[in-house]
């Protein structure tokens, strides 16, 4: 009878196939590979169980819980439904802004409105894989900013300052690619139009934007990413 010589370490016979991916990797390198793959598939539950109860109707777990589920859905992960019947959304709106800017030489200017959701969309705009940031980050931090705000644009409760915060970074964070510059002050303003309707409706809409307007905001060093300004 014949004996099949068996490989017990070293290097693979010759012919054989060498191993790839987690196979490949020495025993601390799986058990690492594998508790790796643990954390984010248990990061991954939390966070759809808490998604979960923050768009669920009202019961006594979300009661229970509702200042953690806040704080982990606000601002980033906040749902909006307002796609779908029966309220969807007639209207276009476009975050703009503009702001007083230092450049190295010392000199101070303020440059004119830029359409922030405009380079939003041509950066979508033919993409088949737009990322997350283009098409929602900015659109939420506003639809934030005027739900915990009033006409007046004065907080309407606890998460008002956090919705001013987020839309400010966001905005710093923008003019930082476009200018080589010191942003000193920001002004943000929303321009929304109605979506026209359709000719047999007979429904009429205004064909004027409408603007909204936010005072001068300071930038502080909090608000740039790294904490420079």
């Amino acid at each position: 009878m014949a004996l099949t010589e068996t490989h017990q370490g070293g290097p693979p016979p010759e012919g054989a196939t060498p191993p790839t991916g987690v196979a490949a990797l020495g025993l601390p390198g799986r058990i690492l590979a594998a508790v790796a793959l643990a954390l984010v598939a248990g990061l991954a539950c939390v966070h759809l169980g808490v998604v979960f109860l923050h768009v669920a109707p009202a019961n006594t777990l979300s009661k229970r819980h509702a200042q953690a589920v806040d704080d982990w859905i606000y601002p980033e992960f906040e749902q909006n439904w307002k796609l779908f019947a029966p309220n969807p959304l007639q209207q276009n709106i476009a975050v703009q802004v503009r702001a007083e800017i230092r450049t190295e030489d010392g000199d101070a200017r303020t440059v004119d409105w830029t359409d922030l959701s405009a380079e939003d969309g041509r950066a979508i705009d033919g993409n088949p894989a737009p990322s997350h940031t283009q098409q929602n980050e900015l659109r939420r931090a506003w639809d934030f900013y005027v739900s915990s705000h009033d006409d007046e644009n004065r907080a309407t409760g606890p998460r008002g300052r956090l919705a001013e915060e987020y839309l400010r970074r966001i905005v710093v964070m923008r003019l930082g690619r476009t200018y080589e510059a010191e942003v000193e002050r920001i002004q943000i303003r929303s321009r929304t139009l109605q979506v026209a309707p359709p000719v047999w409706s007979g429904e009429k809409a205004e064909s004027e934007p409408r603007y909204r307007v936010l005072p001068w905001w300071n930038v502080s060093a909090d608000d740039v990413p790294g904490g420079d300004l």
